[in-house]
This record gives C-alpha cells, sequence and structure tokens, in this order.
C-alpha cells in the first residue's frame, strides 16, 4: 500500500471528539516525515471518508489551507464534534489529544 494510502487508513481511526497530530500519523506508520502527511492529506482523493480536519499540527494549530475555507472551516467541523480550543485556531491538545494510535 502506498504511503498516501497509508495515511488515510491512520486517519479514519480518529474517532470524533479527538485529534491527531502529522507526527504522531507518521511514527504510526514507522515514518519521521509528518511534511509528507500533511501533503497527503491536502491531496485526499478519498472525499469526506477522511477526517483530515482531526490533524493538527504538533502545538495543536490548524491548518492555515484546510478545504475550501481555511481554518475556520476545519474549526467549524471539530467544534461540532466537540473539540474544545485554547483560542480560535488552537486546539486544547491536552484535553482532545488522542494519546496514542
Amino acid at each position: 500500500m502506498k504511503f498516501f494510502e497509508q495515511v488515510y487508513q491512520v486517519v479514519k481511526q480518529v474517532p470524533k471528539g479527538k485529534v491527531v497530530t502529522y507526527g504522531q500519523v507518521a511514527r504510526a506508520l514507522g515514518s519521521r516525515d509528518a511534511r509528507k502527511v500533511g501533503w497527503a492529506l491536502h491531496t485526499n482523493q478519498e472525499g469526506s471518508g477522511v477526517p483530515c480536519h482531526r490533524v493538527v499540527n504538533s502545538q495543536g494549530r490548524l491548518a492555515p489551507n484546510f478545504a475550501f475555507d481555511g481554518p475556520q472551516e476545519q474549526r467549524r467541523r471539530l467544534v461540532a464534534e466537540g473539540v474544545s480550543f485554547i483560542d480560535n485556531n488552537l486546539v486544547d491538545l491536552d484535553k482532545c489529544q488522542l494519546p496514542k494510535l
């Protein structure tokens, strides 16, 4: 299975109300290339079946180029799932990060 497809499989395992970091996804795949995970999610061809909005950077920041409405769309989706925020674009990782993949 190709790396991007593996990324999608891992991200599909993240439950509603939880987030993971790009680095966590990379480590789950035996990689250290968090940036490549971001590329995979940005070019997602599987559509809504992959909850890309549940992946944030290592500090909990939202993706500046998420989908069609930038971080506002990612935030809207996460809030709808019960994810809490410290500020407008920063997820509260202490409360919402999935500890292990």
